[in-house]
């Protein structure tokens, strides 16, 4: 049964707004993100972005199409060579997964109002396709944003079946032009903006640019993990008496940022090790993805590191060491031993010189010596995925095939120097040692 459409409330939508763009979006910013989501002609299953800005939505979208495509199906069997349906069924599930992730009692989907005229617009548009080259240009939005939010109408699930059958019904509503923010205001109204504001660092901050039309971490949080939380480190840290709220368990899809190479951020466990070996790669101003069909590359949370996330709650500064008056919380929450003279005896070996301090390094050694043992191939394929044209060789976006060779420090620091990309040192932050080929001699670009 087809479920109801109806008008947003005013005060929701300008809450929405508001939340998304701030208090003043620019014109030019909201035409970038008024595209929907659409597959190249030279890669099945990769989503192309049109201009700068909307990356933080069709990336992390990008990553759950690949998940399905590669892990999830019935006919996954590593070939991303599909049908077109089967692209649309890999971006259906990925679709609705996310929305899933949200956990949210009930559901709302965003649809532009049926049988709208989306050529009316502003009085610049058809200067703007004349210069363009003219014609349906897909780049260009057929309204301004006023009209666009003017049409916005919502179908209210209750339930998951409620769900599926409303995203089936309305899925060409998300693969035209507007898909990826109808796509986003789903998002954000199924998860709660009330919500969104309690797990966010700063609820005076937009999720997007209104002037340079970037997406936040906070945003790409919510579409990976279903929390906005603005960190990207383990777990929630007490800093000057703040609590500031981090990833709280191991996803599906991990990240990794040439800005913690860069010392601006902290990237935890959870997002470095996913459970599926898809990548988020961020760069200063853009998203791409890096995916590899080995699963050998992935494995699940361990007491070892569960022990180290443990660690590092006691010491906030990441100094790689605790004070010895920590010793015995971090020693009962682990379960190793609470009593006193235990305590004493653990505090005596593992500061023998009484500095009053414990290393982690001497904490793992003495409870978790095996530590590290996990078996990874030292060899194995990825994959790079970058949806602007302009960025690609031959400006096709398709997949880049690549080989990550592992290495020992003793070998890496053998090698003949050789200049670093942003794409190796942003890897680097995950696999510190690292040789990495590209097919074609052709470098990916994280821009």
């Amino acid at each position: 049964m087809a479920s109801r459409e109806t008008k947003l409330d005013p005060n929701l939508l300008q809450a929405t707004r508001k939340l998304l763009w701030g208090n003043r979006v620019k014109e030019e910013v909201f035409s970038r993100w008024s595209q929907g989501f659409m597959f190249s002609e030279h890669e099945a299953t990769a989503l192309i972005q049109l201009e700068g800005g909307p990356c933080a939505v069709i990336a992390p979208v990008q990553t759950f199409i690949l998940k399905h495509a590669l892990f999830c199906s019935e006919e996954a069997n590593g070939d991303l060579n599909v049908s077109e349906e089967m692209a649309i069924t890999f971006l259906f599930h990925g679709l609705l997964e996310i929305l899933l992730q949200l956990a949210s009692d009930h559901y709302i989907i965003v649809t532009l109002e049926k049988n709208v005229n989306t050529t009316v617009n502003d009085n610049n548009t058809q200067e703007a396709l004349q210069q363009d080259g003219g014609g349906t240009n897909p780049k260009r939005p057929r309204m301004d944003k006023d009209n666009f939010h003017s049409y916005l109408r919502c179908h209210q699930c209750s339930s998951t079946e409620e769900l599926k059958t409303c995203m089936k019904e309305n899925l060409s509503s998300f693969t035209k032009e507007y898909g990826v923010l109808l796509y986003l205001y789903s998002v954000i109204l199924s998860k709660g903006i009330e919500q969104i504001k309690n797990e966010v660092e700063d609820p005076s901050e937009s999720l997007i640019d209104g002037t340079y039309g970037h997406g936040s971490q906070s945003l790409i949080n919510l579409l990976l993990t279903g929390r906005a939380v603005s960190n990207v480190w383990d777990h929630d840290k007490e800093i000057s008496g703040l609590k500031m709220r981090g990833i709280y368990k191991q996803s599906y899809i991990g990240f990794l940022t040439l800005l913690e190479h860069l010392r601006y951020c902290e990237v935890g466990w959870f997002l470095k090790n996913p459970k599926c070996p898809i990548w988020l790669l961020a760069s200063e101003t853009h998203l791409t993805v890096l995916f590899s069909k080995e699963k050998g590359i992935v494995f699940p949370a361990t007491q070892e590191m569960t022990a180290k996330q443990v660690f590092q709650k006691f010491d906030n500064e990441g100094n790689g060491f605790i004070s010895t008056s920590s010793l015995g919380q971090l020693l009962q929450e682990l379960d190793l031993g609470s009593e006193k003279e235990f305590v004493d005896v653990v505090r005596n070996k593992l500061d023998s010189e009484n500095l009053g301090i414990i290393t982690l390094s001497s904490f793992m050694q003495e409870f978790y010596p095996e530590e590290g043992s996990q078996g990874c191939p030292n060899r194995f394929i990825v994959f790079h995925y970058n949806g602007l044209s302009q960025s690609c060789p031959q400006t096709k976006v398709a997949y880049q095939e690549g080989s990550i060779t592992l290495l020992v420090e003793e070998e890496y620091d053998m090698q003949i120097v050789v200049e670093s990309t942003p794409i190796k040192t942003c890897l680097e932050t995950k696999w510190p040692f690292i040789d990495i080929t590209w097919k074609d001699n052709h470098v990916p670009s994280l821009n």
